[in-house]
């Protein structure tokens, strides 16, 4: 007997969310093998009392998947007392502890705020320090009266990932996003922190005080009406790995580039990148500037004044030239290839309808929703690097908050139809996996896990349940890799310890709450220049020719965090925060 229980645990696992699961929630934990032996049944056992609570038959065995040659779901969510408990099968695999209450999520978007602020530049409150106070001078703005190398105050906002760029997309996406969570989950935050990151409470909290911080930078990069800018710095930045300071990289002392909006192509490279218009970027600044607006007038009138004459600002923006607008790089061809613009159009007609209540706004907000109802990546299954951004379309769920009716029917299943199309992938595999391991996949799936969660609550329809949680498990645990994407989160679990982060590296500060890059294609991790592991890989036996992860500071493709994911990750951690006082939930997302 003991042979055979050392058998299975060499060679069969349990996935579990390693922050645990609610009470009334679906709960699902995965076995998988690298063996031939399968299974047939399981039990729940109380971690306390050692007596099994829960039996159950394995209803279907799913083939090779990854590096496992079979796996199964065991549906636990028959438990719904609190405690603590551990799954075994038939074939002697144990699962590790597994956590049931309402608290599991307690907490957790806060936690990754701490991301968020360690991201800050101008003032740093990790650091307690400044840094990149002189942006920056600017770059083919000669058009409105700039020419290159004009000094602009642009100081300010989160930098980008573990670089130090700064993108104005990825930032209005963030900003979106956590203005998003506070109007529609408010009471799962608290107020620890002051405006500027440092300790002690203000009376606002922590979330909003983040995204005013995203606010106040977009501001800048929108100075006038006739003037948007598209990111601070470029790929020279890479040069090296060190503390936010004050770079001298770009041949002007501490200066750095800051390129503007015209609409046309920028440099990529020895080449051009494919930039065909001004709406991509500012669709989304009218959106969060829309949002803010809603959010802050019985707060700061006045500032709530300048967002709404922003956003108007920013529409028109939009519409200099209809098309996209593709990030800037110098030395490499890695660059934000965003490609699709209408779904940022959506977004900012709606959101600028609800300001003006102008039923026009309205119209060419469906218009748009129209010409793009699906994300293409759930259609594809690849993309390019951010070619399809934001990897959610936000603008469906705000114009179906403001329509009633067959229109409002209408815009749901365009969401309904994105589900589908990825159900259809990922119900042929044990983890319901259907989100593409492109560069960023946890982004993707934080993504659609908010899309599900968005449809199944406006809708009323719970036929994706169980996809949605298998989308929030797997970046806390339910992967082949075992490990959840969160740094620091949960305390006690397996989470990234190496990071591609020049604060681990360097100095091995903790970066609580920031969201990895998540495993990517076997395919597109080997053609990747510069990727070099820094010491034995740890997931080497869960590795496959489908998909890789590496806790490894060498892997800036699986293993480097994003400001933009962890921005949308709060919005999602909140969520279902809120999901364990349903009462209030209700109120706040109708």
């Amino acid at each position: 007997m003991s042979i055979n229980v050392v058998f299975a645990q060499q060679s069969s696992w349990i996935r579990v969310n390693q922050l645990g699961y609610l009470p009334e929630g679906k709960k699902v934990v995965v076995w998988v093998t690298k063996g031939e032996k399968s299974v047939k049944s399981f039990q729940v056992v109380d971690a306390q009392t050692k007596k099994t609570v829960y039996r159950a038959k394995v209803n279907k065995v799913f083939g090779k998947y990854g590096p496992f040659t079979k796996g199964a779901r065991l549906d636990i969510s028959a438990v719904k007392k609190s405690g603590t408990y551990y799954v075994v099968t038939d074939d002697g695999t144990r699962s590790p502890l597994i956590k049931i209450n309402e608290d599991v999520y307690k907490g957790t978007a806060d936690f990754a705020l701490r991301y968020m602020r360690q991201q800050r530049t101008l003032f740093n409150p990790f650091l307690k320090d400044s840094c990149h106070t002189h942006d920056g001078f600017t770059m083919y703005a000669s058009s409105v009266g700039l020419p290159d190398s004009t000094r602009i105050d642009v100081a300010g906002g989160w930098h980008d990932a573990s670089d130090y760029l700064q993108y104005s997309t990825t930032s209005a996406n963030a900003t979106f996003h956590l203005l998003a969570a506070y109007r529609d989950f408010p009471f799962v935050f608290g107020d620890e922190k002051q405006a500027n990151g440092l300790d002690g409470k203000n009376g606002v909290p922590d979330v909003l005080d983040e995204a005013k911080w995203g606010l106040d930078w977009l501001l800048k990069m929108h100075p006038q009406p006739n003037m948007m800018f598209n990111q601070i710095a470029d790929d020279r930045d890479h040069a090296s790995m060190r503390l936010p300071g004050q770079d001298s990289l770009y041949g002007r002392g501490h200066e750095r580039p800051v390129y503007f909006i015209d609409g046309n192509p920028q440099q990529r490279g020895k080449f051009l990148n494919n930039t065909t218009g001004t709406s991509s970027t500012a669709g989304k600044f009218a959106g969060a500037f829309a949002l803010g607006y809603h959010l802050l007038r019985d707060k700061d009138a006045q500032y709530a004044a300048i967002l709404k004459e922003k956003a108007k600002t920013a529409y028109d923006y939009a519409y200099i030239k209809p098309g996209v607008t593709q990030t800037v790089s110098v030395k490499s061809p890695y660059i934000y290839a965003e490609d699709n613009w209408v779904d940022d159009m959506e977004l900012a007609e709606t959101m600028l309808y609800t300001i003006t209540r102008d039923e026009k706004n309205l119209q060419k907000a469906l218009e748009y929703a129209r010409q793009e109802p699906v994300t293409p990546w759930m259609i594809r299954d690849t993309a390019n690097h951010y070619q399809y951004y934001p990897f959610i379309n936000l603008g469906h769920f705000e114009l179906a908050k403001v329509t009633q009716g067959e229109i409002r029917k209408e815009v749901l299943d365009y969401y309904k139809k994105g589900i589908e199309y990825v159900w259809s992938r990922a119900k042929e595999n044990m983890f319901y996996r259907g989100v593409p391991f492109i560069w960023c996949s946890n982004n993707l799936t934080t993504s659609f896990a908010i899309q599900a969660y968005w449809y199944r609550q406006l809708s009323g329809d719970v036929q994706y349940e169980e996809l949605e949680q298998a989308n929030v498990d797997w970046l806390f645990g339910v992967n082949p890799w075992g490990t959840s994407m969160v740094y620091g989160l949960p305390a006690d679990g397996d989470t990234p310890t190496d990071p591609h982060s020049a604060f681990t590296h360097l100095h091995n500060y903790p970066i609580d709450g920031g969201l990895v890059d998540g495993p990517v294609y076997a395919s597109i991790f080997n053609s990747l220049i510069g990727i070099k592991l820094s010491k034995p890989d740890e997931y080497a036996e869960f590795q496959s020719d489908l998909a890789v992860y590496h806790d490894d500071f060498g892997d800036y493709s699986t293993n480097e965090p994003t400001m933009d994911g962890t921005a949308s990750l709060i919005y999602l951690l909140s969520a279902k925060e809120a999901e364990s006082k349903k009462k209030l939930l209700t109120n706040s997302v109708q």
